[in-house]
Order: C-alpha cells, then structure tokens, then sequence
C-alpha cells in the first residue's frame, strides 16, 4: 500500500444525484465547479449529507472571502461587500473554476486520505485512542463490538471492509456525529460529549440544484449584519491538533467551525480496503448562545437565579413533522433565535439579492441517541417548503396565524388521544395503546394537507382569501379527524357499544366511579372540538 493515496480532490467519494435521478461518486473539486449540473447530495444518511455539505461550504466561505467571482484578489471588507458578492456568484449560476482550484491546489496535500504525516481530517496521534471496527464507522449500521445491530443492512465481509471512497464519507459524517462510547486515553479530562453536529437541530436551505443549495447556506454576514472572521479551515492548520478532550473558545468564522474536529481519528486499513479507526476525543465548546452555528433551530433558556437567558441548540423530535416545529424555523419578534441560514434569506430578500416570489425549502435531520448518548438509535430528516413572503417583515404578521393554527390541530391531536383512550376504556381497555395510536394516526393523515395549506400562503393576498384558506384548513382536518373517529367505531365491538362502569383515580388520586361507552366518547369528542374552533 502507498504511503499517500486516495486524494480527495482527484478520487471519486462524494456522491450526488443527477437529472436522470442516477446516484455516482465525485471528487471534491468536481463537486464544487459541477454543481449546478447535479440536482442534490445523495450519500447514505441525509445526515451524511449534511455532514458532506458543511465540507463544501467550508471550502466556499474561504475562497469567496478572498477571491471574487472573477477569481481576482478582492478580500471581503464591509458588509455590502458581502450581499455583492453573493448576488454575482448567484447570477453565474455555477462556481468559477479558476479560484477553487487555485486555491484548493494550495492545499493538495492535506487532501490526501492516507498520508505519512497529514491524512485528512485525522492525525496519527489517534493511534493511542479506541478502536473501532469498520461496522461502528459505517454510520448505516454504527455497530460496536458490545452491541450489535439485529437488521442490519450489510453482513460478513461487506461489513467488516470500506473502500476508501465510501470510507472518506462515514470519516466526516462520524466527526460529526460520533456518540459518547469512545474512553479517553488520560483520566479526569471533561466529556466533550456527542460530536457537535449531534448537538444540533440540523436545517439547510435547499436550491433546485447542488449549486443554488450551496449557495442559499453561504451565510456571509452574521445575525447583526457583521462579517465573520477571517476563515481558517482545518488542513490550514500548520500542525495538526493532537490533544485529546481540548475546550476551545466558540470560532468566530465559519470554515473552522464547519471543520471542526470534534474528534481526533485515523483510519485503519489493509490490502482490502479500511477495515476500521482509532479515536479520542477532539475539540469541544459550550453550546450555550454558540450563535456562530448557521445551520440549526434554536431553544430559548431562561437562566437560573443570577443567570442570564440564553439559546442554545435544539435538536429534532424523531418522528415529529417539522411543520409541527414552524416557530422555530420562520423568524419572529420574540422567543428563540431564528436558524442563520433562513434569517439569511430573509437578508437576501431585503436586499433585493433573491426573488421574492419564489418558494423557499429548509431540510432537516439530525440523529437521536441512547442513554447519555452512548450510542446512536435512529436518523430522522424531513422537510418543509413555503413562500418566501413568510420570511419578509410584512408576512411574518402571517407567522403568527400559521404558529396559532398548529397549535389548534395539537389540540385536536390531543382530542383523538382523548377519544380513543375512551373508546378502548369502553371495551376493557387501559386507553393507552388506542389513544397513542390515534393521535399519531391523525398526525400522519393531515400531513400532507398541512403542508398543501402551507404552501398556498401567499403575504400579499388580501384579508378575504386568508381568512378563506383558514376555514379551508379547519374543515379540512376536522373531515379527518371525524372519518378516523367513525373507523374506529366501526372496528368496535358490541361490549364497547354499551360501555362499562369502572372505578378509577382523579388526577388528585382519589375514587371516582366513571362510565365509558362508545356513544359518550364520540359526543364528548364533538364538543370538545367546536370549543376548539370557536
């Protein structure tokens, strides 16, 4: 095997999409000056492709904070240098070649996957660190020695070799997302925790292709209007970082922090391919208002006694809707801090930088992990789409409408619980797997219709159409919330029917004796829901 192989700029590993929907490898550099001729990321996980995304972008917060987009010197300055910048790149309609490759051609050799002295992303002083087996560092499976996937969705050899492609991909995305099982090599050093992108409520803006996707995330200015620092990715470090578990101060620029090295890694490989990787703990900082962090929702924290109220990174429910978490996304007066790259778009679009009339597209992930998250359990990604008036300062008087409708169909979500907990107690039941069952079976039929309702917000339509598409949606998930409510009548049984007398606590403990029966669930059911419209 070659001491050096596998350069990333040259070698195919980042997978994208084509128009014909075909999945193949690219280079980075390919990547970069192709992407406009490629309609999205395709890696295994859409986390991964988060991962692979902040990489690119990395690449482009450095060279278009230096270079314009004739590829000729012209440092960013002041902030309208920035918009200016932006709005020409976004009319070329793809990357100019000559300052991506000059500037990447700088840094060949830190490219390299495998390197006597500088691998990529890693660094040999990991060697000291846990080991881990192909099966962990493939984040599809992310199966350790003690324990071991029951499905998973490879086997024997196949699991147990990367190719070096395939290998470079899980490399980022476990930077990452690495959970917490990996032990120190010196005692008494604090826990940096689960990578840093495992912290975050991930969101992108997504473009109709890899360019424009790239672009909407190019957040130049920060959320006061200010340019970040200078950028300083990770391979223009003169020496690599070898401390394990090491606090750093919050990066004021986004290429270090979307290169951070959470975790110090190198890859173990034969004549078949990398067979696994050693690893400790890297970099790590306090999340509390980390509001250089562009790409994540946010959770407002009202401090303790003497403290003051601060965001922090929130991450996604798994399973829930992200329309159901549009407060977080969309910006508003108060409450929690809007995600950097939609407040960007909002900028964008005061600025007359971005069409105001075209729909915008946030996608979301994030991974959710086991106790003290020791281990990854699942990968949840969603997205949601509406008009980009909603992020202007005359539709956001809308945002409030829409955040008020979501919290009515919780409402009614919470009815369906209700109900069939009552109808299931009807029948001898306890309530609890009727009434789960309902409301997420509500959920998963109005989703869809949400999302057309959603949609067809338009800011600029008068009073009468608004209120029109309002009573539009409330009829709408009321027809469905009814319809489910009668096909579970329908599956009733006779003794349901009737209903039963048992006794029961209160909510303060004591004896009650309650009756249940189908026809009282559903006339309760009833008034319940006009109270909730009225």
């Amino acid at each position: 095997m070659k001491e050096k192989e596998f350069n990333l700029l040259d070698e195919p590993w980042i997978r994208v999409m084509t128009d014909d929907c075909s999945v193949k490898d690219v280079s980075l550099t390919d990547a970069l000056l192709h992407a406009h001729e490629y309609v999205e990321l395709a890696g295994e996980l859409p986390t991964q492709d988060m991962a692979i995304l902040r990489l690119l972008l990395a690449v482009l917060y450095t060279v278009f904070s230096q270079f314009d987009e004739t590829g000729q010197p012209y440092p960013l300055e002041e902030p309208d240098d920035a918009y200016d910048r932006w709005e020409n790149l976004w009319r070329l309609k793809k990357f100019p070649e000559q300052p991506i490759c000059e500037y990447l051609n700088q840094y060949r050799e830190r490219f390299y996957l495998f390197h006597p002295e500088r691998p990529f992303w890693q660094v040999n002083e990991a060697s000291a660190g846990t080991e881990f087996t192909a099966a962990k560092l493939n984040g599809a499976i992310s199966e350790s020695s003690n324990k071991v996937r029951l499905f998973p969705c490879r086997a024997g050899a196949s699991k147990e070799v990367l190719q070096y492609g395939e290998a470079a991909r899980w490399l980022i995305y476990l930077n990452g997302f690495d959970d917490t099982s990996a032990k120190p090599k010196q005692k008494g050093l604090p826990s940096p925790g689960a990578g840093w992108l495992g912290k975050l409520g991930l969101i992108a803006a997504q473009g109709d292709n890899l360019f424009e996707t790239l672009m909407l995330n190019l957040v130049l200015l920060d959320r006061n209007g200010q340019l970040w620092d200078e950028n300083k990715p990770v391979w223009e470090l003169d020496k690599p970082k070898t401390d394990e578990r090491t606090p750093i101060s919050l990066p004021n620029n986004q290429a270090e922090l979307l290169t951070l090295q959470s975790r110090r890694l190198l890859l173990m490989r034969d004549k078949r391919g990398v067979t696994g990787y050693k690893l400790l703990g890297g970099d790590f900082f306090d999340k509390a208002n980390a509001l250089t962090e562009q790409m994540t929702i946010w959770t407002h924290v009202e401090g303790k006694k003497n403290e003051l109220p601060f965001d922090q990174p929130r991450r996604h429910t798994p399973g829930k809707q992200v329309w159901r978490e549009f407060s977080t996304i969309v910006p508003q007066e108060k409450g929690a801090e809007t995600p950097g790259v939609v407040r960007w778009q909002a900028m964008l679009e005061d600025a007359r930088a971005i069409d105001k009339k075209r729909m915008v597209r946030f996608s979301v992930a994030s991974v959710q992990y086991g106790d003290k998250d020791f281990f990854v359990t699942d990968v949840f990604s969603d997205s949601i789409s509406f008009s980009m008036g909603l992020l202007s300062k005359a539709g956001r008087r809308w945002n409030d409408s829409i955040r008020r409708e979501i919290e009515l169909t919780d409402k009614l979500a919470d009815e369906m619980k209700y109900f069939g907990m009552n109808v299931d107690k009807s029948d001898g039941g306890n309530g609890i797997t009727l009434g789960n069952w309902m409301k997420e079976q509500f959920y998963y039929r109005i989703d869809m219709d949400f999302r057309r309702f959603l949609e067809s917000i338009d800011p600029n339509d008068g009073y009468e159409k608004q209120i029109e598409r309002l009573n539009g949606w409330r009829e709408m998930e009321t027809k469905i919330a009814y319809a489910l409510a009668n096909e579970v009548i329908a599956q009733s049984s006779d003794a349901a029917l009737f209903g039963r007398t048992v006794s029961e606590k209160d909510k303060n403990g004591a004896d009650v004796i309650r009756h249940y029966s189908v026809a009282e669930a559903y006339s309760l059911l009833s008034y319940r829901v006009r109270k909730i419209f009225e």
